[in-house]
């Protein structure tokens, strides 16, 4: 519940466990005063000298300890009701709104650009598929909790420098549904997709099967490629360190040519061996295997041909037993037998000589674990620039006061904001209940993707015109 809108902080919360955000603050010892415990306010945007915008590289204030709250603490009142019904503390939150986290996709945009620039599809596809791992790539340690979009909330990114702009909606909050669409300033991609996870709770973990279509179209190709993202899995909400891990099959299809990409992020296994590893093949209509991809979604991805891949493996295999994991990898053991903590997996990627890269994670700011385990790209998602309210709509996330008092360090008055938010969503929606008026999203509308066929939520256009009076007051 950590990773995906959850619809935590529902409308339908009955508010009993809202008390937990008023003692937050005071837990935490912070001054409500305090907006900024680095100094100079980042908020303006400067101007380097090719012209290009430098965006922020830390927060207003570092984030806060964790080690005294207890995920279990609230979820054990919680057994035998739904999940959507649970309002959790702040303190689980970071200070950013799920459309904001969606966003996130756009961080390796350079192979969709990579993937525009190619003349055989086969490499198209590679970097496709790299793209694909790329975009989840940024939750790794991210075990903070995104906060759940309002119905009708919005958040807008334009980043010249990076050759997109990008465009989301919470279009359903019952169940959440989170709407996005990007292109590129060159119209050379549209992006888009909805997201609307299951989730399941397991005791000891949570699991969120992300649901939704995913598409990329190169318009220059005229290619169209679809996927789904892989189920991610949150353990140790009951006792012991947090982490996750991504597992489940992912297929990128092209519906153009009829390749097919097929990746199998793997599940961790009894000691950690597996953990975040990706594996998986890209094959022509015929079922013909053109190459064979490896890596980590944590680290870096590959691409070699079949032949030399199975030759590696038959080689490995011939060597005898696997050697010993080295202490480093072994795994951790509790003095609680119960506690189920993270496999520590410290060694890098087996290269197999040949291969190809085709991507690597960005490193991230060396201040990033006081920071939410942010990316540099994650830093600027919610800085405000100068001049920038009078042009974003009312409904964008970087107007919700509760992010904003979170990201600057006060905790109590974002608390206090994110219940009266709750509250207001609450109240609108027993007044169209009353009322008998259906809501209508804004900027995009259900229909039927034309790739697969199934239900999708479609980008309506008109957003970048500004003509936002129309917009809801959700703040």
């Amino acid at each position: 519940f950590f990773l995906f809108n959850t619809g935590f902080d529902s409308d339908n919360s009955s508010g009993e466990f809202s008390e937990a955000n008023h003692k937050v603050a005071e837990m935490l010892d912070l001054d409500p005063h305090q907006s900024n415990r680095t100094g100079k306010h980042n908020g303006e945007t400067e101007i380097q000298e090719n012209g290009i915008k430098r965006h922020r590289t830390s927060l207003p204030a570092p984030m806060f300890s964790r080690s005294d709250f207890s995920v279990w603490s609230i979820l054990k009142k919680c057994i035998g009701l739904e999940l959507s019904k649970i309002t959790m503390p702040i303190v689980f939150n970071e200070p950013l709104s799920f459309l904001q986290r969606i966003t996130e996709y756009m961080e390796h945009i350079y192979l969709i650009n990579k993937a525009c620039s190619h003349a055989d599809p086969l490499e198209r596809m590679q970097a496709v598929a790299a793209f694909a791992v790329s975009a989840v790539a940024s939750q790794w340690e991210r075990t903070g909790k995104p906060f759940n979009p309002l119905l009708g909330e919005t958040y807008e990114l334009t980043r010249e420098d990076l050759g997109f702009r990008f465009i989301s909606e919470q279009v359903s909050h019952h169940p959440p549904i989170s709407a996005f669409y990007s292109e590129g300033l060159n119209k050379d991609f549209i992006f888009h997709g909805s997201i609307y996870p299951k989730l399941k709770f397991w005791g000891k973990s949570i699991e969120a099967e992300p649901r939704g279509t995913i598409t990329l179209e190169l318009l220059k190709h005229n290619e169209a490629y679809t996927w789904t993202n892989p189920t991610c899995c949150v353990h140790n909400v009951i006792i012991g360190k947090l982490w996750l891990e991504q597992y489940g099959t992912v297929e990128i299809v092209n519906h153009s040519t009829g390749d097919k990409c097929v990746l199998n992020f793997k599940p961790c296994g009894l000691f950690g061996k597996e953990l975040h590893r990706v594996e998986g093949y890209i094959q022509d209509k015929n079922r013909k295997k053109l190459c064979v991809i490896y890596g980590k979604w944590t680290e870096c991805l590959w691409c070699t041909d079949p032949t030399t891949y199975e030759t590696y493996k038959k080689n490995e295999k011939r060597g005898g037993e696997q050697k010993k994991l080295k202490p480093s990898e072994d795994v951790i053991k509790s003095e609680n037998d119960e506690a189920d903590d993270m496999p520590e997996v410290q060694d890098t990627v087996q290269f197999i000589p040949g291969s190809k890269l085709l991507w690597r994670i960005n490193c991230r700011p060396p201040n990033s674990s006081q920071m939410y385990n942010f990316t540099s790209f994650a830093v600027s998602l919610n800085e405000l620039e100068k001049g920038m309210e009078a042009i974003l709509a009312p409904t964008d996330c970087r107007l919700r006061p509760d992010i904003r008092n979170m990201e600057n360090g006060n905790m109590d008055v974002a608390s206090k904001e994110k219940e009266r938010l709750e509250e207001k969503q609450r109240a609108a929606r027993k007044e169209r209940a009353k009322d008998e008026v259906e809501w209508h999203t804004r900027w995009f509308h259900q229909g039927t993707n034309p790739y697969t066929g199934t239900s999708d939520w479609l980008y309506s256009g008109g957003y970048f015109d500004r003509n936002f009076s129309d917009c809801p007051d959700i703040y």
